[in-house]
C-alpha cells in the first residue's frame, strides 16, 4: 500500500486538495468550492467528501493516509489546531479545525498558515529545493510571507511571524487594510498596484488606462503591467513605484535574515521579467556598498501547486520529521 500524504489548502473561493506520495510526488489533486456560508462543519464535510472522491478515482485507499496537513489563511493558534479568524470565510471564528479534519478522518493533522504553507512547498519541491535559507512573498490581494531559517520555518512566539507585507515602507503613508499606515501591501500588492492606478486616472492623469475604467469600470493589475509593455507613462510610474517598494522588502528582510533566495509568488508575477528585472535595479540601487550580497531575487515555480505541496510537507513532517 502507498503512503500518501493529504495536502489541503483552504480557500476563500475554492478547496484545493492534494494527494502525494512520501517523496511529495503529486499524485493527483482537485478543487472545489469552499462554500463558506455552510459554516465549519459543512466546509470539513466537503473536504471530507471530496479527498474520498480524489482518492477513489485514482484507486487509491483512505487507510493509505499518514497524515494530513492544511494551509489556512488568517491569524491562528497553530498549537491548538484553531483558526481564530478568516478574512474570507465569515463563518469561521475561533473553528478548531485541526481536531474536527483529525476526528473526520482519524488521521493525524497539522494546521499551518496558507503563506508559510506555500513558503514551504516552495522549498521542499520549487524554487528553493536547493538551499537552506529563504524569503517568500505571494503578492496578490495581499503581501503574504514566509521566512525557512536552516531548513524550518520560522513562526515567532504567537505563530504570527512573516507578516511581511505589514512591513511599514512608507511611515505615515497610505492606509493599509491591517489598520497601519505605510505598509508594503498598501502599495506594492496586486491590489494596490491597481488602485493607485484607478486613483491617477480618476484624478486626471492622461494614460491610455482611462479607456480601461470606462469600459470595464475598474482598472486590474493586469492592465497596468500591459500597458505598461505598451508604453504607457503612468503605468511606468505606478509599477516603478511597486519594484521599489519590492526591493526595499528585500533589503529590509535580507538585513534581517540573510536568506540564499528571496522568492516572489501569486499572480502578479505574471507580469514576467519586467517585474522582476525592475525589483533587481531597485535592490541594487538602494542596498548597501559595505559587501556584495549573494542573494538570489527570483520567480516561485510551483504556481497554484504551491499550498497543497507544503500543506503536504508539513503534514509528513509531523510523522517523520523530515
Amino acid at each position: 500500500m502507498k503512503e500518501i500524504y493529504i495536502g489541503i489548502d483552504l480557500g476563500g473561493t475554492n478547496i484545493k486538495l492534494g494527494c502525494f506520495q512520501a517523496d511529495l510526488s503529486l499524485l493527483c489533486k482537485s478543487s472545489v468550492s469552499t462554500k463558506g456560508d455552510i459554516g465549519p462543519e459543512g466546509v470539513v464535510e466537503v473536504i471530507y467528501q471530496s479527498t474520498n472522491e480524489l482518492l477513489k478515482k485514482n484507486n487509491l485507499s483512505p487507510d493509505s493516509i499518514s497524515a494530513i496537513g492544511i494551509g489556512a489563511p488568517g491569524p491562528a493558534d497553530l498549537d491548538e489546531g484553531i483558526i481564530i479568524a478568516s478574512p474570507n470565510i465569515p463563518s469561521f471564528r475561533n473553528v478548531p479545525l485541526r481536531k474536527m479534519i483529525s476526528e473526520k478522518f482519524s488521521k493525524p493533522v497539522v494546521l499551518e498558515n496558507d503563506a508559510n504553507a506555500a513558503c514551504m512547498g516552495e522549498f521542499v519541491a520549487g524554487a528553493g529545493k536547493d538551499i537552506n535559507n529563504m524569503v517568500f512573498f505571494t503578492l496578490g490581494t495581499g503581501i503574504g510571507g514566509g521566512i525557512i531559517i536552516d531548513g524550518k520555518l520560522i513562526h515567532g512566539c504567537d505563530n504570527n511571524a512573516a507578516e511581511l507585507g505589514h512591513i511599514i515602507i512608507h511611515p505615515g503613508g497610505r492606509k493599509c487594510g491591517c489598520g497601519q499606515n505605510g505598509c508594503a501591501e498598501a502599495y506594492a500588492s496586486a491590489s494596490a498596484t491597481a488602485k493607485r492606478a484607478e486613483e491617477a486616472v480618476n484624478s486626471g492623469v492622461q494614460s491610455a488606462l482611462t479607456e480601461v475604467l470606462k469600459k470595464n469600470g475598474e482598472i486590474t493589475c493586469k492592465d497596468v503591467y500591459d500597458h505598461l509593455k505598451a508604453g504607457d507613462k503612468l503605468a511606468k510610474k505606478i509599477t516603478d513605484e511597486t519594484a521599489k517598494t519590492l526591493a526595499l522588502l528585500c533589503i529590509d528582510v535580507l538585513h534581517t535574515t540573510e536568506p540564499q533566495r528571496i522568492v516572489f509568488a501569486g499572480g502578479m508575477i505574471a507580469a514576467g521579467d519586467i517585474l522582476l528585472k525592475t525589483i533587481k535595479d531597485y535592490f541594487d540601487e538602494y542596498i548597501w556598498d559595505l559587501k556584495k550580497e549573494k542573494v538570489e531575487i527570483a520567480f516561485a515555480t510551483l504556481g497554484e501547486d504551491a499550498g497543497i505541496t507544503g500543506a503536504a510537507a508539513v503534514g509528513r513532517k509531523l510523522i517523520t520529521n523530515e
